[in-house]
Order: structure tokens, then sequence, then C-alpha cells
């Protein structure tokens, strides 16, 4: 069964009843038309937010030089991230150092699963490009 309704942002969606559940039907966000944008300390890059009902979906650009303890830290206030992150890697190089001390390195093309407690770097001189669906909410949120 199929309806019309509002979303909590006011926008028309279209809902479909599926097994006792309603879910929303197409929904269109861009991100090169961002609902709010986050710069990190040092104008090492910048946040870029779409908020979705089941939450936020974002694209991050971090310059070569970046790293989560020089240029996220100051906004956390927090010994390292304590976000869990599920994102896909478009360009660049980042390394990631988990507290206990494991570590991996993401490239283009990469998933990535990255739970809490981690500091994280850019390799090389591209910009790196993520998409994250999970772990964007309040990252470097002021």
């Amino acid at each position: 069964m199929r309806g019309v309704g509002k979303s909590a942002a006011g926008i028309l969606v279209n809902r479909v009843r599926t097994g006792g559940f309603i879910m929303a039907g197409l929904v269109r966000k861009s991100l090169n038309s961002p609902e709010e944008t986050r710069p990190f300390e040092g104008g090492k890059g910048q946040l870029e937010l779409v908020n979705l009902a089941a939450g936020a979906v974002g694209r991050a650009t971090f310059q070569p030089g970046w790293r989560w303890s020089e240029h996220i830290k100051p906004i956390a206030k927090t010994d390292s991230c304590q976000a869990a992150h599920m994102g896909y890697f478009i360009s660049g190089r980042m390394k990631v150092v988990m507290d206990d001390g494991e570590q991996i390195e993401f490239g283009p093309g990469d998933f990535s699963i990255i739970p809490p407690g981690h500091d994280a770097w850019i390799v090389g001189n591209e910009p790196c490009v993520v998409i994250d669906w999970q772990g964007f909410t309040e990252y470097a949120k002021r």
C-alpha cells in the first residue's frame, strides 16, 4: 500500500507499507548541496552532511597533512576518535591506528569498518575523500 506524507524535515516522500512497517519510498539528497558543512581545524578539510531518517550520511574531504589528533581532537575533546565509522573511500589514502596498536591503511575503492578508539592521518599528497553513513552525525560538531 502506498501513501504520500511529509518527513520530519517537511519533505514530501512516498511511503510504502511492507509487512507492517512503513518505510520511505524514493528519497533524493545530494552531498553536492549539503544540509550542513563542518570545517576541520587548520583548513585541513571539511565534512558535508545530508540527514536521513536513519541518520546522517557524510562526505569528508581530508587534505594532505590532516591528522585526527591535530585537526579534530580539539573539537571532539577526546583522546582518540570515539566515533564508529562505516565508509567507502573515493580517493586518497588514510592510515588508521587503533588505541590497542592495530593499524591499517585504506585507499580508493576500499570499504571500511572502524570501531571507536582510533587516530588517523592522510598518507601522501592527495586529498582523501570518504563517504561515511555511520560515524559522522556528531563528527567535528562544534
